[in-house]
C-alpha cells in the first residue's frame, strides 16, 4: 500500500510538470501589455519588436531584400463580436512586424478572447510570412477578420 501512494504522487508531480512544461514552450513571444491587452473594448495599439521567420521562402515584391521597411493598414474588419484592423510592416520582402491599431469588441468575454488570440494569430502570420494562417480554435470569427485585414494590408504594399 506504500508503494501505491508514492506512485500516485509521483504520477501527479510528473503529469503537472508536463502541462506546465507544455504551456511555458506555447506561451506568446509578445508580453501580454504590449499585445493590446486591457479589459476596456476601446481601440487598442499593439507595439511589439521587429521579428523574421527564418527559412521561409521569398516572395515578389517591389522593394528588394533588406530594403526600407514599409507599413500599410489593413481595412477594418468586422466580425461578430466587433471590428478589428491589422498593420503590417515589411522590410524588403520580409514581414517583420505585425499590430493591431484598432481593436473594438463589443462585451468585456471578447475582448478577453480577442487578447488570447491575437498574440497567437500575430505569430502565425510571422511564421508564414503571409496571410495563410490556420487561426486559433474558438476564435474563428476573429481570426478570419484578421487574416482578411492583414491580407489587405498585403495588397497596399503589392506583396502576393
Amino acid at each position: 500500500m506504500k508503494r501505491a501512494a508514492w506512485y500516485l504522487v509521483a504520477g501527479a508531480v510528473a503529469g503537472f510538470a508536463g502541462v506546465i512544461g507544455l504551456h511555458s514552450r506555447g506561451a506568446p513571444a509578445v508580453p501580454p501589455a504590449a499585445a493590446g491587452s486591457g479589459g476596456s473594448g476601446g481601440t487598442q495599439a499593439s507595439p511589439a519588436g521587429p521579428s523574421q521567420a527564418a527559412g521561409q521562402p521569398s516572395r515578389s515584391s517591389p522593394a528588394a531584400a533588406g530594403g526600407p521597411a514599409h507599413s500599410a493598414t489593413g481595412a477594418t474588419e468586422h466580425f461578430g463580436y466587433g471590428e478589428i484592423a491589422v498593420s503590417v510592416t515589411v522590410s524588403g520582402n520580409r514581414i517583420t512586424n505585425v499590430t493591431v491599431p484598432v481593436l473594438q469588441t463589443l462585451d468585456p468575454t471578447s475582448q478577453r478572447l480577442s487578447d488570447q488570440a491575437i498574440p497567437m494569430l500575430r505569430s502565425q502570420v510571422l511564421a508564414a510570412d503571409g496571410a495563410h494562417i490556420d487561426g486559433v480554435s474558438g476564435a474563428t470569427f476573429t481570426s478570419q477578420a484578421y487574416e482578411n485585414s492583414v491580407q489587405a494590408a498585403l495588397d497596399k504594399l503589392n506583396i502576393k
